[in-house]
């Protein structure tokens, strides 16, 4: 339960509401334990013989009257309590959204997307029920309870006693269903997040799964998963359906009590008839307290089961901090010292003293084997991740001194594995710059070399690409990619084989049409076709995590390296190519 004691800010944000709704509960309660009073009188009154028929008219406008007062305040409290954990949990989903973003790729790296998505809807719609109804609910259980055993007392103390027998165990027996549905919700929740990532993993992979024929299997996993979510529900079913009997049970052996020992009492003039009729009536009120016990702990336990969930992400913070510099212009190099660096989940280096230095307004190529740490390169360089030893400097400052928004502001980057959203052509290549105009975002678009087949689309720039792009082809993908950071006109270019999926002749286009935006930025073009780097001033070749060679491509070719020899497989492969 001290999970939830983290929503405090949300809680005083609302306080106003919550004080108002709370205000118009009370008063229900009150008019409720109103309504038993009455009808005492009328009882009485009818046995008694005091009251006639227009007497009868009075109690009835009474009661009608306390009806009416009950319904406008049910919506009251309903509106107000409700509502404001409505607007928390728009808060709390809003936050948890932001505080994702500020989160290093690192964590990302291990965290499951349906976990995380579990977390958005699941947990904090659990947080939302304990914060609306499990706050009404005990609300209800203080003051509906302590007021029925008030009214009860004043009618007969000696049978408060003997009705009360019950409860002591009814709140013992709810205690310990609510640490199991504790228990229980969190292994549901579990299962839940599991099964959510399964199924956007497979959307995400829907045509390998295709292609592979692999279907069935995955059915039968997904079935699997979705067997032991339901298993687990059960469970928690099974708990809450054995709970709710056993609490009636007991409420039932406390009317029993009263019903012998109330009857004697009337029987022997010790109450009358309308205050046994009346005890009876405050007895039942009772019983929703002590089963609203069971619901208000299953819905905090199920709220701080998930509020500690969320807890446990709020309180992962980036170790990326950032610095509080800005850029004002750029005219000098990039520099790496040093640079050494490991993933968390890897054992060998993916940069070893890496040392280089890419002066401004030059375009340098990066090249090598698969998986040499070229990609690692420049992501040190966006502070997507730290490096564990050395320092990156821009303009001679340490690129920990500016803030990431500046950074990451002057530098336009086309990443290896292109990502483009579920929206329009045109909405992706303004994704930076949405304020752009339609004559530039044509412009970088015919640099990309992607401006005739957009064209072709029925609705051109406005054509809605699916998920992820899945309408499009690789190279479309990454054309796009590529018009977007053209649009952005930042000063430092990065280019993560950033067209790889288009043919080698299609490259050499794009890279002679993008020759003017390579010359008149600092410029890093990452490729494992070395052809394309021909015009660089400079070519760093990447072995392992550290710089093997470097040079200019006449120079890298006559020293007959890994350079010369990639550069000689590549031209074999062209030749074939054209064979």
């Amino acid at each position: 339960m001290r999970a939830l004691l983290q929503l405090r800010k949300y809680l005083i944000r609302y306080k106003y509401h919550f004080v108002a709704g709370v205000a118009a509960l009370i008063v229900i309660d009150l008019l409720q334990l109103m309504v038993p009073r009455v009808l005492r009188a009328a009882i009485d009154g009818l046995a008694s013989g005091i009251i006639g028929l227009s007497g009868l008219g009075r109690y009835f406008f009474i009661i009608a009257a306390l009806a009416c007062g009950i319904a406008v305040g049910r919506f009251f409290w309903r509106y107000l309590i409700i509502g404001s954990s409505r607007r928390i949990e728009r808060a709390l989903r809003t936050d948890f959204y932001e505080h994702l973003l500020t989160l290093d790729f690192s964590y990302f790296d291990n965290a499951k997307t349906g976990d995380l998505m579990a977390h958005a809807v699941n947990d904090i719609n659990a947080v939302r029920m304990a914060l609306g109804f499990g706050f009404i609910i005990l609300i209800d259980i203080v003051i509906i309870g302590v007021a029925a055993i008030g009214m009860m007392i004043s009618i007969s103390p000696r049978l408060t006693l003997y009705a009360l027998i019950p409860f002591p165990v009814i709140a013992i027996v709810s205690t310990r269903f609510g640490w199991t549905i504790h228990h229980f919700f969190e292994k549901v929740q579990e299962a839940f997040a599991v099964m959510t990532e399964r199924v956007r993993e497979n959307l995400s992979g829907m045509r390998v799964v295709k292609v592979f024929v692999q279907e069935k299997g995955e059915i039968e996993k997904f079935d699997a998963l979705s067997n032991d979510y339901v298993t687990k529900n059960v469970r928690l079913i099974r708990i809450w359906s054995l709970f709710f009997p056993m609490i009636m049970l007991f409420a039932a052996l406390g009317e029993a009590i009263v019903l012998l020992f109330g009857g004697r009492f009337v029987i022997q003039g010790i109450i009358s008839i309308g205050s046994f009729v009346a005890f009876m009536y405050y007895l039942q009120i009772l019983v929703w307290p002590m089963i609203a016990i069971g619901r208000a702990i299953n819905l905090f336990q199920r709220g701080a089961a998930s509020q500690g969930r969320l807890n446990r992400i709020f309180q992962q913070h980036s170790r990326i901090k950032s610095g509080e510099q800005h850029f004002e212009t750029l005219h000098h190099d990039i520099q790496y010292r040093d640079v050494s660096f490991t993933y968390l989940d890897k054992n060998e280096p993916a940069l070893h003293n890496v040392t280089m230095t890419i002066h401004a307004r030059e375009f340098v190529g990066i090249t090598g084997r698969i998986a040499s740490g070229k990609t690692s390169l420049v992501n040190l360089l966006l502070r997507l991740y730290q490096p564990q030893e050395g320092q990156i400097l821009i303009d001679g400052t340490s690129i920990q001194g500016y803030s990431l928004q500046s950074l990451r502001g002057n530098i336009a980057y086309v990443p290896q594995d292109t990502f483009l959203f579920s929206d329009t052509i045109r909405a992706n290549i303004t994704f930076g710059a949405p304020d752009a105009r339609d004559g530039d975002v044509e412009r970088v678009s015919r640099i990309a070399h992607v401006y005739e087949e957009i064209m072709e689309f029925p609705k051109g720039f406005d054509t809605r690409i699916g998920e992820r792009g899945v309408t499009l082809s690789g190279g479309q993908k990454q054309r796009i990619a590529l018009a977007r950071a053209l649009l952005l006109d930042r000063p430092i270019l990065i280019l993560d084989d950033a067209v790889s999926s288009v043919d080698a002749e299609t490259e050499l286009k794009i890279l002679d049409a993008i020759e003017h935006e390579l010359t008149s930025r600092t410029s890093i073009v990452i490729s494992h076709r070395v052809f394309v780097l021909q015009g660089a001033a400079r070519i760093y070749v990447f072995d392992k995590g550290r710089i093997v060679e470097q040079g200019t491509h006449d120079e890298l070719l006559h020293r007959h390296g890994i350079y010369h020899e990639i550069h000689t497989i590549q031209q074999l492969e062209m030749k074939i190519g054209d064979i």
